[in-house]
């Protein structure tokens, strides 16, 4: 319904909130009650001197009744409603409920933003759990003093004819694993201190290296040739606080010398500038294998790519190793979904490029090209499994529609 439409509404609204009763307000602004009534039900216009009278009896600006203060309210009321795509919500009447009642339309807002917040701090912890080896071991720690503690509790439980000297022994574990428990609950506490006041600030390896790769803009002219040093550029960097992340950021570099190596970068801006970004094409040019051309690709200069274009690794578990975010690809209701990925599709075709046209519907159902191919890390031989790593190249479908 558009704004103009909802303005019977909120002097409805205005008159509830203030008491007045209909009849009275028609007699103060010199027109019947029938006709307001037409009008707080949004059946009749109204503008001009009437208006402006209705406002000062009501005693309320006139732009919060023409234009309403609910306009931000509805957005974001779709944002929620975006976000829970499983709930039938009444799109269409998004702004009348904003309009009618602003108070209920601000509380479900705010619920929404604070489960946002709750979401970033679990995902936040849950990263961190996942790839801090320091609040791993701590973890571990923890659970396996608690782990003894309860096996030497059951054995003096459940037998009950232990004699004094194993009861001894078995007491005397006990309080040593309590102690043990004690210090790695401690360390476990002051690890995490730091995000106490904040926790949706605590900056997990997987942010570190982002904000490591992204302040470079994803490039390093230095690993472009082979005088390139990955430590030095990892060493004492300001944005690698934690040595997971000093780590990952490592094998990423050295990856990125290997590839810069095997696929110039000379090389690689001529072939795109004809051919665009076509990973089947610049494969058979550099006769490279998919992984590392996909992985070029995505650390090219800005000049050269004339595009916006993302990159997730996952190794095979599926566990996410790194993510070039793209606008459009990474909102939180679509990355719920990022099991349907060819990113993971690969994973099960091993060796096979793969390329799908993804949907988002986060943005008005834009499109993106999805190329996916799943490689080995090691070495391949007759006596060791091989262990893989998918990759997947993201590139706004909009980008190969200008060149149709």
């Amino acid at each position: 319904m558009p704004e103009s439409s909802l303005i019977g509404s909120r002097i409805r609204e205005r008159r509830s909130l203030v008491g007045q009763r209909q009849a009275e307000l028609a007699k103060a602004v010199g027109i019947s009650p029938s006709y307001l009534n037409l009008i707080e039900h949004n059946k009749r216009k109204i503008g001009g001197k009437l208006l402006i009278d209705i406002a000062q009896e009501l005693e309320v600006d006139v732009a919060l009744l023409s234009q309403g203060a609910e306009a931000n309210l509805a957005a974001s009321l779709r944002h929620a409603s975006d976000d829970w795509p499983d709930i039938d919500a009444e799109v269409e009447r998004i702004d009348e409920f904003a309009g009618r009642f602003p108070g209920w339309a601000q509380l479900v807002t705010k619920s929404h933003d604070q489960v946002l917040k709750l979401e970033r701090v679990v995902e936040t912890l849950s990263d961190r759990m996942a790839y801090d080896p320091l609040l791993s071991k701590s973890m571990h720690e923890v659970l396996s003093a608690v782990t003894a503690i309860h096996s030497t509790s059951s054995i003096l439980s459940e037998n009950k004819e232990i004699g004094p000297e194993w009861q001894a022994r078995f007491l005397r574990n006990i309080n040593e694993d309590s102690a043990r428990l004690a210090e790695s609950a401690q360390s476990l506490v002051q690890f995490l201190d730091a995000g106490n006041d904040n926790p949706a600030a605590i900056s997990t390896p997987q942010q570190e290296i982002e904000q490591f790769l992204g302040g470079q803009g994803y490039h390093f002219p230095e690993l472009e040739t082979l005088r390139g040093d990955p430590e030095a550029l990892v060493e004492g960097n300001e944005a690698l606080q934690t040595t997971a992340a000093r780590k990952q950021a490592l094998q990423i570099l050295e990856q990125y010398s290997e590839d810069a190596a095997k696929v110039p970068l000379e090389s690689i801006r001529s072939a795109i500038q004809i051919h665009g970004i076509e990973p089947s094409k610049l494969t058979n040019i550099f006769q490279a294998s998919a992984g590392t051309v996909l992985r070029r690709i995505a650390v090219m200069p800005e000049d050269v790519l004339k595009a916006d274009i993302g990159l997730v690794v996952c190794d095979a578990p599926g566990n996410l190793q790194f993510h070039r975010k793209l606008q459009g690809f990474g909102s939180r209701r679509f990355m719920a979904t990022r099991a349907q990925w060819p990113l993971f599709e690969a994973l099960s075709r091993p060796m096979q490029p793969i390329r799908r046209t993804v949907e988002v519907p986060d943005y008005e159902f834009q499109k993106f090209e999805c190329f996916a191919v799943a490689e080995p890390i090691n070495t391949v031989s007759f006596d060791d499994v091989p262990i893989y790593a998918a990759y997947m190249l993201i590139v706004p479908s909009s980008y190969y529609q200008q060149d149709d």
